[in-house]
């Protein structure tokens, strides 16, 4: 299990660093997932990725595509464990409204930023986030790489 904190200030199990590469994250939300039991022992062994996932909101619901859960090889032996099927996700009927509303008629998108234990429960924080264009990462990338530059002079001097 990894030591790194969210922001919620519990562990993480995994994060999708790309999504804030691809993506400028307007909004955040925590989420809860339905999970059969072989997952939440995956989860609890830190076998989980974000990197290709993605969220969909279908008939006033929201479900998680493309993660990544490794089934251990120590699971029930009757169970049949499919590591990327379609999780539904928990939110508040107030925020999956405003969540479509915006995804709808703003053109956004739903990505899943880390997935985490909070008191004991598996939490996804999902992203609101508008997709940035070629000279938008660039403009990024320049920012981050001044700021580094910024922190090595003031060492030194």
């Amino acid at each position: 299990m990894s030591s790194k904190k969210n922001p919620a200030g519990s562990a993480n199990i995994a994060q999708n660093r790309q999504a804030t590469h691809d993506y400028f994250i307007e909004e955040r939300f925590e989420a809860g997932l339905v999970l059969e039991g072989w997952e939440v022992k995956s989860l609890r062994a830190g076998k989980a990725q974000l990197k290709e996932s993605y969220v969909v909101l279908r008939n006033g619901e929201a479900w998680l595509f493309g993660a990544h859960f490794s089934p251990l090889l120590s699971a029930s032996t009757h169970v049949q464990p499919d590591p990327v099927r379609t999780r539904k996700l928990l939110l508040h009927a107030a925020e999956l409204s405003r969540l479509i509303g915006h995804v709808e008629r703003k053109g956004y998108t739903l990505v899943p930023l880390s997935l985490y234990w909070k008191h004991g429960r598996a939490k996804l924080e999902i992203g609101l986030a508008r997709g940035k264009q070629q000279h938008d990462k660039r403009a990024t990338e320049k920012a981050r790489d001044w700021q580094r530059e910024k922190q090595r002079v003031m060492r030194r001097g």
